[in-house]
């Protein structure tokens, strides 16, 4: 074969994998497409799809390219008490409905979104940003909630005995809060719902449920997979709108309410907590977060590397539970950021449905600000960038994964929640060093500890004001866990045996002797 036709057999060649590429990408394009138009995104209440009173629809983008994929359905006022006057008018039947039926309906919703599982996923990716493999680990451990509290629906009980004088008999039983108000963070669009909607459910309370204006697609398609389960008209209504407050506020002030949970900042948290005040209402909270992760002198440096990467980059480092504060010993410090380094300099950044990306944008350019300012600050105050450390050029909103070392005292990056793909260093000297500069913040939702030593694992459980704990663990979450915090990342707790209790009410009953 000559020279000639060698060249040209390898330019047919070239031309034909372009073509195919091509082909690949169109087909993902026509699958995205396709899977959008199947959203409805119209409002969700008493189990129709309608329109906003008011005609207003609001644009969903795709962070990683800026383009409009959605025009939502923007809620009025009038929309959201409409959707409450729905939960109520159903209250009383679906509190009523047994159990048993109650938990079918749920593991018949888990089933049909393990069926869908690769379609949710997309959706998160398209409107949120995440990696699709992180995406389908979102869908696989939201999914869990809706069949764990499948299980917990039948295994409501109370207790009956006699009372210490022998007069009587004591009876507790346990009843529906009623009739709950639900708003969800755009940053785990699946599983925030499903852990709030779920128990509910299973406890047999109905729901109002306002998604984020930033990621509302997955909240409107699992809506649509209920209704394919079976759940009854109203139990469960969807209002989307461009303005929480404006939505929430009514909806909270009605005597008609008798729950509200939220996922969101503290700040937000506060005000919502005083609102609720006023009608007295039960409560959830899942607030900010600052965790520390503590790395001792004795921990096993792979396993705190792998366990660091997991903490501070799953979800591009956009979670409450995001690892905010890596306080390692002094005498490991600079053998751990050389590994870290390692790693993160090698991680692949671009839209979350490419092959092999790790790290896709940030939700909107206000994050890729907040990094670059508590970036900025750090490296002011005597830390060094040793990864990463810039925004990238549109389209999208993309910060490069970051490394930090040397963080001195004072720095923002060590009170305030990054919420991107920030990994802060700084060192301790003796174990009560670590603990101080671990708990030396406002909120208490989670910390990592890698140690060796069983016995300083054990008091770093008791020492550290966290409501969870990862020891040698990078990832905490588990629908069987009861998830929350102390301080000021919030009250109460979803998922485990603890979290159907948010949304009990426990009624006592004297029976005396005849």
């Amino acid at each position: 074969m000559s020279a000639v036709q060698d060249g040209l057999r390898r330019r047919r060649r070239r031309d034909r994998g372009l073509r195919q590429t091509r082909t690949r990408r169109r087909t993902v394009n026509e699958r995205e497409k396709a899977l959008l138009d199947e959203v409805d995104t119209r409002l969700f209440i008493g189990g129709e799809w309608v329109d906003s009173s008011s005609g207003k629809t609001f644009q969903v983008r795709d962070p990683a390219t800026n383009e409009v994929v959605a025009h939502v359905a923007d809620a009025t006022e009038e929309d959201g008490i409409a959707a409450l006057d729905a939960a109520v008018a159903v209250q009383d039947e679906w509190a009523n409905t047994p159990p048993r039926v109650r938990s079918d309906i749920l593991r018949r919703a888990f089933e049909l979104v393990r069926e869908r599982a690769d379609d949710v996923a997309l959706l998160m990716t398209i409107e949120m940003g995440k990696p699709l493999a992180e995406a389908k680990g979102e869908v696989t451990y939201g999914n869990e909630f809706n069949r764990w509290f499948s299980e917990e629906a039948v295994r409501i009980a109370g207790r009956y005995g006699s009372n210490p004088e022998g007069t009587g008999r004591i009876i507790v039983s346990q009843r529906p809060v009623g009739p709950s108000f639900f708003i969800t963070p755009w940053n785990f669009p699946f599983a925030m719902a499903t852990r709030k909607i779920a128990p509910a459910l299973a406890a047999g309370c109905t729901v109002v449920i306002k998604p984020p204006q930033l990621t509302p697609l997955t909240t409107l398609f699992f809506a649509k997979l209920l209704v394919e389960a079976g759940l009854p008209k109203g139990v469960v209504n969807v209002v989307t709108s461009a303005s929480s407050s404006r939505v929430s506020a009514p909806i909270i002030a009605d005597p008609r309410l008798r729950k509200l949970s939220f996922t969101g900042s503290t700040e937000v948290g506060r005000k919502l907590i005083a609102q609720a005040a006023e009608g007295v209402l039960r409560v959830s909270m899942e607030l900010g977060g600052n965790a520390p992760f503590v790395v001792f002198e004795d921990a096993d440096l792979d396993k705190a590397v792998d366990g660091a990467m997991l903490a501070k980059f799953r979800n591009i480092g956009q979670a409450c539970t995001a690892a905010n504060r890596f306080i390692v010993h002094e005498s490991v410090a600079e053998e751990f950021a050389q590994r870290i380094t390692e790693r993160v300099t090698k991680m692949k950044i671009g839209r979350g449905t490419e092959e092999g990306v790790e790290i896709g944008p940030l939700i909107d350019s206000d994050a890729v600000d907040k990094a670059v300012e508590l970036v900025a600050d750090a490296t002011e105050r005597g830390a060094t960038v040793v990864a990463g450390g810039e925004r990238l050029d549109g389209p999208g909103t993309f910060y490069q994964p970051t490394v930090v070392t040397g963080v001195q005292p004072g720095s923002a990056i060590l009170r305030e929640e990054i919420f991107g793909p920030v990994l802060a260093i700084a060192t301790f000297a003796t174990e009560d060093d670590a603990v101080r500069l671990a708990n030396d913040t406002e909120y208490g939702l989670v910390s990592y500890v890698y140690t060796e030593d069983l016995q300083r694992g054990h008091r770093m459980i008791e020492r550290l004001e966290t409501g969870m704990m990862g020891l040698n663990a990078g990832v905490v979450s588990n629908a069987a866990a009861p998830f929350g915090g102390v301080k000021q990342s919030g009250v109460g707790r979803e998922g485990g045996f603890e979290g159907i209790h948010e949304y009990l009410s426990t009624k006592y009953t004297f029976l005396p002797n005849a």
